[in-house]
This record gives structure tokens, C-alpha cells and sequence, in this order.
């Protein structure tokens, strides 16, 4: 009881604040929008923010860049762009959960939303709507990873009964089971045994989270020689990659599909020795980045709403194509 009337004064502060800022905001002439972002640490959003802030820059608009790694983070950020006069923002929320409170804050100050990447849902589960959306297809993309698994299965003569599958989950995120579920009915498919996939749930959808997440699996199952790895993004598959080479594993016995194409990816693709990372199904960031900020401004510009839901496709991109694949994306 108390903890909820601390909240309410704040809020109810928070509400009265922002309100004495309100002739402030009406007097902005010039478009100025936010992106929010879960983890502004992670290259693929750092490409999001830093493609949004150019299409601002030719487009005539400003673009706030800010981090929300938490629910109190994401208000306190709609809070800032309210006080500087933003009419609307983009954001791929830390938790998909968090819609109704993000969508009450931005009715408050009468801003427009756009998701990108993750899209908010609903309590019992199902998307939001009302909300535009811009994302990929989770489950079409992590088919995508189970076929590249099983094509470079088939190229190294692995036999699928002798093979294991690390599968780092994150259930808590719709987005998440998507891709390791497409990526699994990719496998299956193909003839892979269901009895040799083997999950590593994780705390967090980075590379340590993933490291910590497959090192305990790795070791319990020492009987198998060939792993294959995928999960939600390359950083996680990369955790599951750091894993078996520390397991002792050698490259060669291990395939790891990630998702993504950002600079995680470049990064192992450079360095001098292959690594059991394989490759990574890439997705332009850039793009994703861009297209929701050029929306979010002709909405508030042009009143053009954007489409309720734009799903994008991803390329294969290995060691031997992933400059020439960065290049076509444009990341």
C-alpha cells in the first residue's frame, strides 16, 4: 500500500510538471520525435538510432535519441520528451508487457507511437493493436536459421542423430519464441531428432546471458561431438559460441546461426581464424531504424498513419558474402 502511493504522488507530480510545460511544447513549430531504445549499447540499436537521426537531418526533423531498459526508465524518458517539445516517439520496448502503462503515458501528452522490433501485447498475450508496428517476421526468419543450420549440417557430412542443438530461449519475449520456434520446425523438418535439442534458458538477451545460459548444458551433455547453436539474435549465439570454445570444442564442430547483421557479426566474421559462428540471418537495421522515424514524422507532418504492421525479410550473411550483404542492407 505504501509502495502504490509513492507511485501515485509521482505520477500525480510527474502529471502536474509536465502540464506547466505544456504552452512550451504547443509553441514547437519545427517536428521533433523520440527513439527509445531497450539496449543502447547493442550496435543493432545504436544503427536504428543513428539511421533515424539521418533521415531527421534530410527529412527536417529532429530525433531524440534515449535508452529504456526498464519500465520506470521508458516513463522517465516519454517524461524528457514531453519537456522538450517532442510530439511523438518510436521505441522497441525493454518489455512487451509495458504497452498499456508506455500508451497511457503518451495519451497523456497526446503523442504518437510507433513500435519497432518488439511489439507491445496485450495482458492476455495477443499484439496490441492501434499501435503501428515495424518488425520482422519471427518465425519466417528463424526458419530461415533452421535451413541454414541444416544446409551446413548436410556440407560438413554430419549425421543429424550424432548432432546436438543448443536452443538459448527467452520465453518471457513473443518475439523470442518465435525465432527459436520457426528455427526448430526448420530442423525438425529436415529430419533433425527432437530428443537432441537441448534449451538454455537465459537471464538476458546479450552475449553473457547466453554464456551463462549454454556453459551448464554444454557440460551436462559431453556426449555429443557437433553442436548447432541458435537463438534470438548473433549476440546470444555468439554467448553459445564463447561457451563451447571454452568447453574445448574446436570451431569446426560447432554451427551457430544468429540473427541480426550488426556489428557483433562483423566483428567475428573479421577476425583472422573461423569460429563456430557460422553466419547470421540480417536484417537492415538501418532500414528498420529509418522507415519507422520517416513514418512517425509523416504522421505527425501529413497525418499519413503508417501500417498497422510491416513485417521485413532477412539474407543470409556468412564469412565468405557478409561485406557484400552489409553493403546491399545498407548497415
Amino acid at each position: 500500500m505504501k509502495l502504490t502511493k509513492t507511485f501515485t504522488r509521482l505520477a500525480l507530480g510527474s502529471a502536474i510538471m509536465m502540464a506547466s510545460l505544456g504552452s512550451v511544447h504547443a509553441q514547437e513549430d519545427e517536428v521533433k520525435i523520440g527513439f527509445i531504445v531497450k539496449k543502447p549499447e547493442q550496435a543493432w540499436f545504436i544503427n536504428e538510432q543513428e539511421a533515424a537521426t539521418a533521415a531527421g537531418e534530410e527529412l527536417g526533423f529532429e530525433v531524440v535519441r534515449l535508452g529504456g531498459e526498464d519500465g520506470q526508465e521508458v516513463l522517465s524518458a516519454i517524461d524528457n520528451l514531453y519537456s522538450q517539445g517532442a510530439q511523438g516517439f518510436v521505441i522497441c520496448p525493454p518489455d512487451v508487457r509495458l504497452g498499456a502503462a508506455i500508451m497511457n503515458r503518451a495519451e497523456q501528452y497526446d503523442m504518437k507511437v510507433i513500435t519497432v522490433d518488439d511489439q507491445f501485447v496485450t495482458s492476455s498475450g495477443e499484439p496490441m493493436e492501434g499501435v503501428p508496428h515495424l518488425g520482422m517476421s519471427g518465425t519466417k526468419i528463424g526458419r530461415q536459421v533452421g535451413e541454414a543450420i541444416n544446409a551446413e549440417m548436410e556440407a560438413r557430412g554430419w549425421n543429424p542423430d550424432e548432432v546436438a542443438a543448443l536452443r538459448i530461449t527467452n520465453n518471457e519475449l513473443p518475439t523470442a519464441v518465435e525465432r527459436t520456434d520457426g528455427a526448430t520446425e526448420a530442423l525438425l523438418a529436415a529430419g533433425f531428432p527432437e530428443d537432441n535439442i537441448f534449451d538454455a534458458p537465459q537471464q538476458s538477451t546479450d552475449t553473457s546471458g547466453a554464456f551463462s545460459a549454454a556453459s551448464p548444458v554444454l557440460s551436462q551433455r559431453g556426449d555429443y561431438e557437433h553442436w548447432v547453436i541458435y537463438a534470438l539474435n548473433e549476440e546470444s549465439v555468439l554467448g553459445g559460441v564463447r561457451a563451447t570454445e571454452q568447453y574445448g570444442l574446436a570451431p569446426e564442430d560447432v554451427i551457430g546461426v544468429g540473427i541480426n547483421g550488426s556489428g557483433a557479426a562483423f566483428a567475428e566474421f573479421s577476425r583472422d581464424n573461423p569460429t563456430g559462428f557460422h553466419g547470421t540471418v540480417a536484417v537492415s537495421s538501418t532500414m528498420h531504424g529509418r522507415q519507422t522515424a520517416e513514418d512517425l514524422y509523416r504522421w505527425i507532418s501529413e497525418d499519413q498513419e503508417p501500417q498497422a504492421n510491416t513485417e521485413t525479410s532477412g539474407t543470409l550473411m556468412t564469412r565468405d558474402n557478409w561485406e557484400e550483404v552489409r553493403t546491399a542492407l545498407g548497415l
